[in-house]
C-alpha cells in the first residue's frame, strides 16, 4: 500500500485492529464482525453504460493544483434478478489529475488503487501525487473510493474507533458484546453493507472505464488494490489492459491461514529491523539480534501489564508497541525513527515517539469541506476492512458453536501463532473471530484459476513485506497464470515507490508496454 506515514498508519492499524477483541477487549474486536456475504458474479445480468462523468470540485481541501472530483452512479446490487439497479444505486467518489505532458503523447486513465480494504483512493491521491510524477505525464491519474469506503456511501459501526474500557468478563459476555456491535454495523451501515466487496467493487470498475472512455483498463493497484486488480482481470480479461500489482495480497488463503503468514511475514521484517539496528553504534538492544527479540517481546509483555501514559493521558499497552512497530515496518526510511522510539521507551519510559509511528492518538484536525459532501465517519476504515474481508471469504466458524468451544478454539490456535510470532501472534489470532458465525461470502475469488484470455499481468513482491509476504506473490503469480515477477530484495510494503528499479519495470511497462518473461530480481538499497 502506497501512502504517506500518516496513511500507512491508518491502513495499518486498521489490518492490525482486525485481531483486537475477545478475551481481552472484545468490545472493539465486535466492530470488526460486520460480516456480509458476496455477490457471486455467476448470475449478473448485464448493466447499462454508465453516464459521463461531471467533474468539479473536490469535496476536501487542499488538493492539488488541476485535480477534480465527481461521482459515478453504479448499481447496489449486480446480482438482482432482472434491471441490475433495482434495488437501488450507490455514488461513487473519483478524483482525476490530468496528463502533464503533450497532449499528443497521452496514453488515457490509468485507474489506482491504494489498498486497505478501507483506505479512500480520493484523498491519498490528494496526499501524495507527486510519487506517480512520471506516470502522470502520459496518463490521467484516477482514484475512486470504492463502496462502502470514504466517502463512497461509508459503512460504520456507530461512528466513532472502538473507545478502551472495562471489557466484559466471560466468554458468554464477550460473544454477546461481539455480536451486539456487529447489529450496530448493520443499522449504521444502511442498505449498501451487504453489496460491499472485492467483486462488486470490480464491476464497478470495470463502469468506471466506460465512463471514462476506455476500451481497456490499465490499473496500478498496491497492497489490497492487487486482490482488486486480479478479480477485475479475472471477471474482464479482455478488457484488461496493462495491469501492474505491487505488494500483492493473497487470493486463496481463509483469514485465519492469511493471519497466520501475516504474523510470520511481520516477525520476518522486525527481524530485518533488529539486524539493521544491531549496526547503529547507539542501537538500545546492542548487537545481538537474538536477545534483542527477547527485549522487545519483554517490552509488549511489560506494558501489557503496566501501560504508560502518554501525550494527553492517554494508556499505551504492549499492544500499542506491536501496532506501532507493525507500522514502521511497513517503510524502511521510518527504522531510524523506530530505533528513537524504542530507545526513548526502553530508557525513560516514555512511549510518545512510538505513539507519534502509530500507537494511539487523538482525531486529526478537519480539513475544510465542501458544503454537501458526503460525511466519512471516524471508523469507516476499521467497519470497511472487515466488512470487505468478510464479504470476500466463504468460510466461517460454527455459528451454533458455544462461547467454551470458541474460547477453546483459540487456546488450540495460540501456540501456533504464538510460535510464528510472539509480538504479532497475538493479535493475528483473533482474525478466526472476525467474521465468525456470518453468511458465507464469496467463493469467486478462491476458484480464480488461470482465468482463459487474461493478458500479461506485472507482479512485485517484496521479500521483507510485513503485510503482504513474498509467498503470496508466487500464489497469485500460479493462480492468475500469465505474469511477470519484479523479485525486490528489500523491507518495507510494496516496492514502488522503495526501489527505483521496481519503479523502472514499473513505468516502462504502463508507459511503453515493455515486459520482459520470467522473474526479474531488483536489489534492496537501491531507493
Amino acid at each position: 500500500m502506497h501512502r504517506s506515514r500518516s496513511g500507512a498508519r491508518s491502513a495499518a492499524r486498521a489490518r492490525t485492529r482486525i485481531a483486537a477483541g475477545f478475551l481481552g477487549t472484545a468490545l472493539a474486536a465486535g466492530a470488526l464482525l460486520a460480516a456480509v456475504p458476496g455477490t457471486a458474479p455467476a448470475r449478473t445480468p448485464r448493466t447499462p453504460a454508465p453516464a459521463g462523468i461531471a467533474w468539479g470540485a473536490c469535496p476536501e481541501k487542499p488538493v492539488p493544483d488541476g485535480m477534480r472530483c465527481g461521482t459515478l452512479t453504479v448499481p447496489l446490487d449486480y446480482g438482482a434478478k432482472g434491471k441490475a439497479d433495482a434495488k437501488g444505486k450507490v455514488r461513487i467518489a473519483l478524483a482525476r489529475l490530468p496528463a502533464t505532458g503533450p497532449r499528443a503523447k497521452r496514453l488515457g486513465s490509468l485507474v489506482l488503487n491504494f489498498g486497505g480494504p478501507g483506505a479512500p483512493g480520493v484523498s491519498t491521491l490528494a496526499t501524495d501525487p507527486n510519487a506517480f510524477a512520471e506516470l502522470n505525464k502520459r496518463y490521467d491519474l484516477v482514484a475512486f473510493d470504492p463502496r462502502g469506503v470514504g466517502r463512497s456511501a461509508p459503512v460504520t459501526c456507530g461512528g466513532s474507533p472502538p473507545e478502551g474500557g472495562a471489557a466484559p468478563v466471560g466468554p458468554a459476555a464477550e460473544l454477546a458484546a461481539l455480536r451486539a456491535v456487529a447489529k450496530r454495523c448493520a443499522l449504521d451501515s444502511g442498505p449498501v453493507l451487504p453489496y460491499v466487496g472485492t467483486v462488486s467493487v470490480a464491476r464497478d470498475m470495470d463502469l468506471l472505464r466506460q465512463a471514462l472512455g476506455e476500451d481497456r483498463l490499465d490499473y496500478l493497484g498496491f497492497s489490497y488494490g492487487t486482490r482488486l486488480g486480479a478479480v477485475y482481470a479475472a471477471l474482464f480479461p479482455h478488457r484488461t489492459g496493462r495491469m501492474v500489482l505491487d505488494g500483492v495480497d493473497t487470493l486463496t488463503e481463509p483469514l485465519g491461514e492469511q493471519a497466520l503468514l501475516s504474523a510470520v511475514g511481520q516477525q520476518r521484517a522486525l527481524d530485518n529491523f533488529l539486524v539493521w539496528c544491531a549496526h547503529r553504534q547507539d542501537c538500545v538492544y546492542g548487537t545481538n539480534t537474538r536477545t534483542a527479540k527477547e527485549k522487545v517481546q519483554a517490552l509488549v509483555t511489560r506494558l501489557d501489564a503496566t501501560p504508560l501514559t502518554g501525550e494527553g493521558g492517554l494508556r499505551f499497552t504492549g499492544q500499542d508497541v506491536a501496532d506501532a512497530i507493525g507500522v514502521a515496518l511497513y517503510s524502511q526510511k521510518a527504522w531510524p525513527d523506530l530505533a528513537d522510539a524504542l530507545a526513548l521507551v526502553e530508557r525513560n519510559g516514555d512511549p510518545v515517539g512510538l505513539m507519534q509511528l502509530g500507537g494511539p492518538e487523538e482525531p486529526p484536525p478537519p480539513r475544510e469541506e465542501v458544503a454537501g459532501a458526503v460525511a466519512v465517519p471516524a471508523d469507516n476504515a476499521s467497519a470497511a476492512l472487515v466488512a470487505v474481508n468478510c464479504a470476500d471469504d466463504p468460510d466461517r466458524g460454527d455459528a451454533k458453536a458455544s462461547p467454551v468451544a470458541v474460547a477453546q478454539e483459540l487456546e488450540a490456535l495460540q501456540p501456533v501463532f504464538l510460535a510464528a510470532s510472539p509480538i504479532f501472534g497475538p493479535r493475528q489470532l483473533m482474525t478466526v473471530l472476525a467474521c465468525y458465525g456470518r453468511p458465507a461470502g464469496t467463493d469467486f475469488i478462491r476458484g480464480i484459476d488461470r482465468p482463459a484470455g487474461i493478458p500479461r499481468i506485472l507482479l512485485v513482491g517484496t521479500r521483507g513485506d510485513p503485510a503482504t509476504p513474498y509467498e503470496w506473490t508466487e500464489e497469485t503469480a500460479k493462480r492468475l497464470g500469465n505474469t511477470v515477477i519484479v523479485d525486490y530484495k528489500g523491507d518495507g510494503h510494496t516496492g514502488y515507490v522503495a526501489s527505483r528499479c521496481v519503479q523502472g519495470y514499473v513505468d516502462h511497462f504502463l508507459i511503453d508496454g515493455r515486459l520482459p518473461s520470467g522473474t526479474r530480481s531488483c536489489p534492496a538499497g537501491d531507493s
